[in-house]
């Protein structure tokens, strides 16, 4: 069975960075979609930003300038989101997603924490 596994989350005051990274466990298509959703608390998950096998981004309005989604088109299609300028707000738990071409179909990660202290 797939699994994304996540690292790279942390605490971080205000202006900081991470960088998370997301790997499938096993090889996987490569022509996919990958991308980085948030949730803080109850609120619903939210796209961060995501990238298509052909490297095509989209980022949610409140990270633009801020944070980069790239990828390794290798065979575990490696994503990662370099967050710059961080805030408070940004606090969240962070997740992958693979989307499968066509089909649609979605694996997620586990969650990663990030929490920007003031």
């Amino acid at each position: 069975q797939v699994q994304l596994v996540e690292s790279g989350g942390g605490l971080v005051q205000a202006g900081g960075s991470l960088r998370l990274s997301c790997a499938a466990s096993v090889t996987i298509f490569s022509l996919n979609t990958m991308g980085w959703y948030r949730q803080a608390g109850a609120a619903p998950r939210e796209l961060v930003a995501e990238i298509s096998w052909r490297g095509s981004t989209n980022y949610a309005d409140s990270v633009k300038g801020r944070f980069s989604i790239s990828r390794d088109n290798n065979a575990k299609s490696t994503v990662y989101l370099q967050m710059n300028s961080l805030k408070p707000e940004d606090t969240a738990v962070y997740y992958c997603k693979y989307t499968a071409p066509g089909s649609g179909d979605s694996i997620w990660g586990q969650g990663t924490q990030v929490t920007v202290s003031s």
